[in-house]
């Protein structure tokens, strides 16, 4: 494995035919993005003994993190380090991260241990402080954050604003002021993200007018950029306040520090003035993005149907939808899913079964949430017979990321009360057949519901006793009580 050596260039078109003849991310995604080919391209690489610089494998970790391609990254990484890549304090935190995610925290705890204890600094300890956090592991974070100030190790904002993501999604926003207040007495800067999430918890307890102090300060302060960021937080914390005007005037704000011309930027703005109510500025700012990028992605034309829809603008959503389907490479069921569901809501079944239909013969298969749409549609209309056939549908795709489809508990037990009130043995054993593609245990409510529609039918099981001990369910007193007269040879 050859490393960069200091000045060396990183063009790639002049190296030895050791090398690999083109950047390597350009290699591990030549066949697209999803973990399969990449996975392929990789094995194919590391078979092939080709040579990389340094610098390249740093750019491809990085693209294949952002993609979330974590066990690709950690084989990548780890391959390197056998073929001799030195790494180095910064390179073994990202593996850290890489193995947390990819393997859990033990795995990148037992890392952590066996790490010598010259590489054990504060971007090691910061990383594994990052994966506590995200996996909202309390009591670790903190221990492991006072460690770090015992050690006297230099601590930057990153650590703090950990802890604090984790405070907020933990619902202890109420702790996040004097985190900031240590900052500011261990003169640790504040920096954009820090302000963001001090906003985001004064606006939890409904302060507006401490969030307000805060921009003022990040004004006073002037070391930190307000980027558009800042904005749309702020115009989203006026948003759910109900204060539109001011949403607005942040609004303009936002437009007006996007000079780089971000997507993510354009999506905010028109999700937010969406949440406004205003459709001239949702339709100016579509504009303004259709202009800046032409190839106008897949996930801009959710983004912007989402909101017609949300504003009753069907029309629009119809117009934006042929639009997009005119010139998409990729039929994505997503955007389909937006205009099956708002025809669905205006009770307008044919198009949505039309469009369903076409998105098939287009290649793209309806997906969980697809069938979702249906299901609530045919449980409102009582129509409980093709609401069943949807529940087996969606356990049958599954979700998009590989995961399995679990209905939501409130609608398996209104299913469990149709069958009970119904009387409806077969149905409910049938439903309860699909449910357990879903799920490892039912709930002992289920089962309860399944003992009184027994009951109420007059049938027999001599083995439904056996069924709750391999659910390992408790019943209550009641539901035993109708047991006795159930299970009767």
């Amino acid at each position: 494995m050859a490393l960069q050596q200091f000045g060396r260039s990183k063009s790639v078109t002049k190296r030895s035919k050791k090398y690999l003849e083109e950047a390597l991310y350009k290699r591990l995604f030549k066949d697209g993005s999803s973990e399969v080919t990449v996975r392929h391209q990789l094995n194919q690489f590391i078979k092939s003994r080709k040579r990389v610089y340094k610098w390249e494998v740093g750019d491809t970790l990085k693209k294949l993190r952002d993609r979330k391609l974590y066990y690709p990254a950690l084989k990548l990484s780890e391959t390197m380090a056998k073929r001799g890549m030195n790494k180095t304090v910064s390179d073994q935190a990202i593996h850290l991260d890489l193995i947390a995610k990819a393997r859990g925290i033990p795995a990148a705890e037992n890392y952590f241990i066996g790490l010598p204890e010259s590489l054990k600094n504060h971007l090691c300890y910061g990383a594994l402080l990052n994966c506590y956090c995200k996996e909202l592991m309390t009591e670790e974070a903190e221990a492991l954050m006072e460690k770090m100030k015992e050690l006297n190790l230099p601590l930057s904002s990153m650590p703090y604003n950990s802890i604090m993501t984790l405070y907020s999604k933990t619902g202890q926003s109420e702790k996040i002021p004097a985190i900031i207040q240590e900052m500011k007495a261990s003169n640790i800067m504040l920096d954009s993200y820090t302000y963001n999430v001090w906003m985001r918890a004064l606006a939890a307890v409904n302060n507006i007018s401490g969030v307000e102090r805060i921009i003022n300060e990040m004004k006073r302060d002037g070391r930190v950029t307000r980027d558009w960021t800042t904005y749309s937080n702020l115009a989203s914390i006026y948003v759910d306040a109900g204060m539109f005007e001011k949403a607005e005037t942040a609004l303009k704000e936002l437009e007006n520090r996007n000079s780089c011309r971000d997507l993510s930027a354009f999506q905010f703005l028109i999700t937010l003035y969406g949440r406004t109510g205003n459709l001239l500025e949702v339709y100016r700012i579509w504009r303004s993005l259709r202009l800046a990028f032409p190839k106008t992605a897949n996930i801009s034309y959710l983004n912007m149907m989402q909101v017609l829809v949300n504003l009753k603008d069907l029309p629009g959503a119809e117009k934006c939808f042929r639009e997009w389907e005119s010139q998409c490479s990729i039929y994505d069921i997503r955007v389909a899913n937006v205009l099956i569901g708002a025809y669905v809501r205006e009770s307008l079944l044919e198009k949505a079964e039309e469009l369903k239909e076409r998105a098939r013969r287009r290649g793209a298969k309806p997906n969980a949430k697809t069938w979702e749409i249906f299901l609530h549609y045919y449980l409102k209309n009582g129509e409980l017979g093709l609401a069943v056939d949807c529940v087996s549908n969606a356990v049958s795709t599954g979700r998009g990321d590989g995961g399995k489809w679990i209905p939501p508990q409130e609608i398996v037990n209104t299913f469990m009360e149709h069958f009970e009130q119904n009387k409806d043995v077969d149905g409910a054993e049938g439903f309860l057949d699909i449910l357990k593609k879903a799920v490892d245990t039912l709930e002992v409510e289920v089962l309860e519901s399944l003992i009184r529609t027994y009951a109420a039918a007059g049938r027999k099981s001599p083995i439904l006793h056996r069924r709750l001990k391999m659910e390992n369910a408790e019943v209550s007193d009641a539901s035993k009580k109708l047991l006795e007269t159930i299970c009767v040879e």
